[in-house]
C-alpha cells in the first residue's frame, strides 16, 4: 500500500486530496505510477495528460520520473508552482 497525496488542480480534476492503493506489479518508477494512475478513471486522466509537468515527491523528498519507488511510503502529486 502507498498513500498518494494531490495538490493544487491535480486535487481538483481527480478529486480527493488523497488516497491509499495497492501497486500493480510493473509499478516500479514515479512514471510506471503516473501511467497506472492515468488507467483509473477519466478523471485521473484528465489530470496527469500532461506527465512531463507533475512534479513528485517521495517521502517528502523532490524526485524524477525515472526514480524507483522503492519503500515509499507517500508519493505526492503536484503542479508546477509560480511565484509572485
Amino acid at each position: 500500500m502507498i498513500k498518494l497525496v494531490y495538490f493544487a488542480w491535480i486535487r481538483e480534476r481527480i478529486g480527493k486530496s488523497e488516497e491509499t492503493i495497492d501497486l500493480p506489479d510493473g509499478v516500479v518508477t514515479v512514471s510506471d505510477l503516473i501511467d497506472h494512475l492515468r488507467t483509473r478513471g477519466e478523471e485521473y486522466a484528465l489530470a496527469l495528460e500532461t506527465p512531463e509537468v507533475i512534479h513528485v515527491a517521495i517521502n517528502q523528498e523532490h524526485s524524477q520520473h525515472g526514480d524507483a519507488l522503492g519503500d515509499a511510503r507517500e508519493v505526492a502529486l503536484f503542479p508546477p508552482m509560480t511565484g509572485g
